[in-house]
């Protein structure tokens, strides 16, 4: 690109130097040769003026009296009226050139001079011009070169962005190269770069997520088959896979719901649900771990409470919420249903030792964790509450109770709580 740069602007240049240059000169021709007629025509005059006033004063007029008026180079034929022709100077060879003078007593002088004397001349102004032009190309062509660098390096230096951006490196330059189309490109390299950063950020994001949820109900599975594969009566197989089943439809409804949010976080679809029976079924799912650990877990609290939100995202919230009461609580774990105001409500609680003191409400920031976990899961388990119009709160440390807030039917808040 320097080279076409470059290479077009002397172009430009020669065009435009050889269409003046030639203009120029064919002007300036002109005016030399037109000067040196005129310049002939007023030595001729002087020299008819000098004849008349000799004759006039009775001075003789010779050869010898006027060859100290006739300048160099220059060859005199004066035709006197008593018929004498007096030569003064050399005659010169070739092409001349000449002017013409006649006085009032008959006088007629003839001046000419070499026609090298104006060839001359227009080498002379032929050099200038082309020692001018030559200077002007240099100048062009230093200035090409400078601003063939100031156009090219900028476009070098965009196409590595774009070449970065490709490479999936999309941290903006922020570079600008005070040329206004320039600068728009690098406008729109660093706005995508920042979309393609939100977009790179969203699926690791999502895959985090994924992960998350998704291991919850794998491990609560994992606990059902386990149940299954310790028990020969066909009966409690029977109500064991067909509990199975059911955490696996939900496992589905899961990876549907991230996959949907993926795509557009608006798209939660908030349905009027039974809360007892996603309550009782969290139950039932983690009784055998519960057993396993020596543990119990329990349910309190007002029934036949109907909430508007996604059942898979609430059971998924309870489910986290059991889990860590699982993994780091003790003691019996209770789920308490009530009412306040328009909201139904969900306590988990247990008898452990619930949030450390200097953690407190940053318990729900990601990667936030007491005990040596990766902090993901309350963060996930708010985002899910938040998606479903509803709310994660903790309302004490110790004994820890986490309450999960979800808006409740029109017609059961308008008939009392």
């Amino acid at each position: 690109m320097r080279r076409r740069l470059i290479n077009s602007t002397l172009a430009v240049v020669l065009v435009v130097v050889a269409v003046f240059g030639v203009s120029l000169f064919l002007v300036e021709a002109s005016l030399i040769e037109a000067s040196a007629r005129d310049k002939l025509q007023s030595e001729a005059a002087r020299l008819v003026a000098d004849v008349e006033s000799r004759i006039a004063a009775g001075e003789p007029v010779t050869e010898e009296e006027m060859v100290s008026s006739v300048p160099a180079e220059r060859y005199v034929v004066i035709d006197l009226a008593d018929g004498r022709t007096l030569t003064l100077g050399e005659k010169p060879e070739g092409g001349v050139t000449e002017a013409s003078e006649s006085g009032v007593h008959g006088e007629f002088v003839t001046v000419q001079q070499p026609g090298s004397v104006v060839t001359n001349e227009l080498g002379r102004m032929l050099v200038v011009i082309l020692v001018v032009s030559v200077l002007a190309v240099v100048a062009a062509a230093l200035l090409a070169v400078r601003q063939a660098r100031r156009v090219a390096a900028p476009l070098t230096d965009l196409a590595e962005t774009a070449e970065r951006l490709g490479s999936g490196d999309p941290r903006p330059r922020h570079r600008r190269y005070g040329v206004a189309e320039l600068d728009r490109v690098a406008d729109v390299l660093d706005a995508s770069a920042e979309r393609i950063a939100r977009m790179l950020t969203a699926e690791r994001r999502l895959a985090t997520d994924a992960s998350h949820q998704l291991r919850t109900p794998l491990t609560a599975l994992s606990m059902r088959l386990e149940e299954i594969m310790g028990t020969e009566d066909r009966d409690t197989v029977h109500e064991e896979a067909a509990i199975a089943l059911a955490q696996v439809e939900r496992l589905t409804e899961v990876v549907q719901r991230l996959l949907t949010n993926s795509r557009d976080p608006r798209s939660a679809s908030a349905v009027s649900f039974d809360l007892d029976e996603v309550v009782r079924q969290q139950i039932e799912e983690w009784k055998p771990a519960y057993r396993g650990a020596g543990r119990a877990i329990v349910h309190s609290g007002r029934e036949g409470l109907r909430a508007v939100g996604t059942p898979g995202a609430v059971a998924t919230v309870l489910a986290t919420l059991v889990e860590n009461s699982l993994m780091h609580g003790a003691g019996t774990v209770a789920l308490r249903t009530r009412t306040t105001g328009n909201q139904a409500v969900v306590e988990v609680t247990d008898e452990g030792p619930g949030v450390p003191t200097d953690l407190g409400a940053r318990v729900f920031e990601r990667t936030v964790s007491g005990r040596n976990s990766t902090g993901l899961g309350l963060a996930v388990a708010r985002d899910l509450a938040e998606a479903d119009g509803g709310r994660l709160e903790l309302l004490n440390q110790r004994p820890p109770v986490f309450a999960l807030f979800l808006s409740r039917e029109a017609d059961q808040t308008s008939g009392g709580a």
